[in-house]
């Protein structure tokens, strides 16, 4: 599917966690095995970062170098938040996902508001990841409560060291009771598919970095295919995702399509794509950007020549395929019969008007029930 810089901004995706959850080894294993996706990366303690192995090609201010991979990163705190973003968002930066690591004690929800308030046209929010440590999560709540709310606001849960607890299946149950909807992904050192988190396009101009393609050969305890196979722990611990290829040529029911949307299940962490919803606006398809419960469309004209096609990927963890394609099934429009001239109004709902200054509390740039705002 094609990529339009102009209709989808730059995602921002907030990596949170206690201290010792494993966040800089994620960040580290993003940035190395990020299948040619410039990442612009946004840290609390730059000297936790590994410099050396990134190859540093020079600074490109106080606080913010370029690295060998085509990696960005910057050193902030807080206050100066909107000034990297503005920084790593220009266009000549070609930066296509910015991750910003969270201080282990930071209040990820302020970081999420921020996002979700901000006026940056370059930018979208691109979901909170928190990691949590398997092998320390009941000493971890024991010191830090707050952790269960932190949880509750995520829409990716990534459950770190698995392989280091004592009983893996009750981590894994613990967490997925009280992270809400989110997705839960086990791991063990970090490594989860950069596909979950954000777009891999490998680029042709930086040949010595690992594309996706190859990161199924990558991994101290032979993973293959998102699963440890020889460290005995087949069918446990797998660090992979589910995902969901959806193509029709028949336009999409706008209702039925947000009635799909609304009621999207645990688990699915993205939807990404286009929808054509035919007779209801035949000059533009829409592109659609979800993650946990964000949601937004993007109307761009239709090309000339092109095929007017819906195209759209589903991707979580422990998702249901099969009924998911067949709910997608169930949205294809029986128009005439359906189609009212009102039936596009729940999705303009999610479409942002670059000229609307609402307050971001009021907007409809996630879901009604979200607690983030």
């Amino acid at each position: 599917m094609g990529h339009s810089r102009t209709a989808q901004q730059i995602p921002v995706v907030v990596l949170a966690g206690f201290l010792g959850s494993g966040k800089t080894t994620l960040l580290n294993h993003l940035l190395h095995r990020s299948g040619g996706t410039r990442i612009g990366a946004i840290v609390n303690d730059f000297g936790a970062i590994e410099i050396d192995a990134m190859a540093v090609a020079g600074a490109l201010g106080d606080s913010t170098v370029s690295l060998g991979n085509g990696c960005l990163c910057c050193a902030v705190d807080a206050s100066e938040l909107d000034v990297y973003l503005e920084r790593l968002a220009r266009p000549a930066t070609g930066i296509d996902v910015i991750v910003i690591e969270a201080s282990g004690l930071a209040e990820p929800q302020e970081l999420v508001r921020m996002l979700l308030a901000s006026e940056h046209p370059g930018i979208v929010y691109g979901g909170l990841v928190e990691v949590v440590d398997a092998a320390e999560f009941d000493d971890t709540r024991a010191r830090h409560p707050e952790i269960d709310r932190h949880l509750a606001l995520a829409d990716l849960v990534v459950v770190n060291k698995l392989d280091r607890a004592e009983d893996e299946e009750r981590a894994l149950g613990l967490v997925r009771g009280l992270a809400d909807r989110a997705a839960v992904a086990p791991a063990t050192y970090g490594r989860i598919d950069p596909e979950f988190l954000f777009d891999c396009r490998p680029s042709e101009e930086r040949l010595g970095q690992l594309s996706f393609d190859d990161l199924p050969k990558y991994g101290e305890h032979g993973e293959h295919g998102g699963h440890a196979e020889e460290d005995g722990h087949s069918g446990h611990l797998h660090s992979g995702y589910d995902s969901l290829s959806h193509v029709s040529d028949v336009p999409l029911d706008p209702r039925r399509t947000m009635e799909f949307l609304d009621s999207r299940p645990e688990g699915l962490y993205r939807i990404k794509g286009y929808v054509d919803f035919g007779p209801h606006d035949t000059a533009n398809r829409y592109a659609v950007h979800a993650v946990g419960r964000f949601l937004r469309f993007y109307p761009e004209p239709w090309s000339a020549g092109e095929a007017r096609l819906t195209q759209l990927v589903l991707i979580g963890s422990g998702i249901d395929t099969a009924s998911l394609s067949k709910e997608l099934e169930a949205c294809k429009s029986d128009a005439p019969h359906s189609a009212d001239e009102h039936g596009m109004w729940g999705v303009l709902r999610y479409v942002r008007d670059p000229d609307d200054d609402e307050d971001p509390a009021g907007s409809p740039r996630v879901g009604p029930d979200d607690p983030s705002v």
